[in-house]
């Protein structure tokens, strides 16, 4: 092993409100003091039940991926495990994201800032 992961970190125009959406769908604290970094309008933090942190970085000039389209890739996205993948849905659409693809078991959306994200069900679930 040459290193541990420290946190995951996704660009976007507004870091906090980004912190509170993931916040709102993974639990946790939001901007928790963390010798790390330093907390401020460019970056914001959450630091999940589980341990896992998400940072928030400002771009001036963000330019969201466009989830399929390769001309606009996604680089990066989260699996999030959930119990039932219809009241999930509601509650991450209520926060401002969009249901882009549906499949067995799992569903592809966009976080407020065009960050794909997935929604993954229990083995066996069904997605529709």
């Amino acid at each position: 092993m040459i290193g541990k992961l420290q946190c995951v970190v996704l660009d976007c125009h507004y870091p906090a409100g980004l912190a509170h959406f993931y916040a709102a769908v993974l639990g946790g604290e939001i901007d928790r003091p963390d010798p790390r970094w330093s907390l401020d309008a460019q970056w914001s933090t959450v630091h999940t039940p589980d341990g896992m942190v998400l940072g928030f970085q400002r771009v001036d000039d963000y330019r969201p991926p466009m989830w399929p389209d390769p001309a606009h890739p996604q680089q990066l996205h989260l699996d999030i495990d959930v119990e039932d993948l219809d009241a999930a849905e509601e509650k991450v659409v209520a926060l401002g994201a969009v249901l882009k693809a549906s499949e067995s078991g799992w569903r592809v959306y966009v976080d407020p800032a065009g960050h794909p994200f997935c929604l993954v069900g229990p083995p066996g679930g069904d997605a529709a």
